[in-house]
């Protein structure tokens, strides 16, 4: 498992507005030199009105990443999952698309 990698993984049900369920997730996290017990992830819908708030960014299926629908990458749902809710390896984000990725995920955080 590595960094812009997409995963299947099982999100359990939180309550609100966060996802939940069996769904596509980007591992957002450096596992070799992080090695806890949780994993940072960004959940993925096929619902693209999630894009009116702001904090997502489209993903286009392409067979680098694997994804078999237009996906939003909800960035704002940034969170530490248990890795033992992680699935199999789905693919792995393309470049332009984890570009994009970084820099919503940097402007939502205010980082330079």
């Amino acid at each position: 498992m590595n960094y812009a990698e997409i995963y299947w993984a099982d999100l359990p049900p939180r309550g609100g507005h966060v996802q939940s369920g069996r769904r596509p997730v980007i591992i957002w996290q450096d596992l070799a030199r992080f090695r806890v017990p949780t994993i940072l992830v960004i959940p993925l819908t096929s619902q693209q009105r999630m894009l009116k708030y702001g904090g997502g960014g489209l993903i286009a299926p392409s067979t680098g990443n694997g994804l078999l629908h237009p996906s939003v990458a909800l960035v704002f749902q940034l969170g530490a999952v248990d890795a033992r809710w992680i699935g199999t390896r789905i693919g792995r984000l393309d470049d332009p698309d984890l570009a994009a990725i970084q820099q919503l995920a940097k402007d939502l955080q205010m980082l330079p």
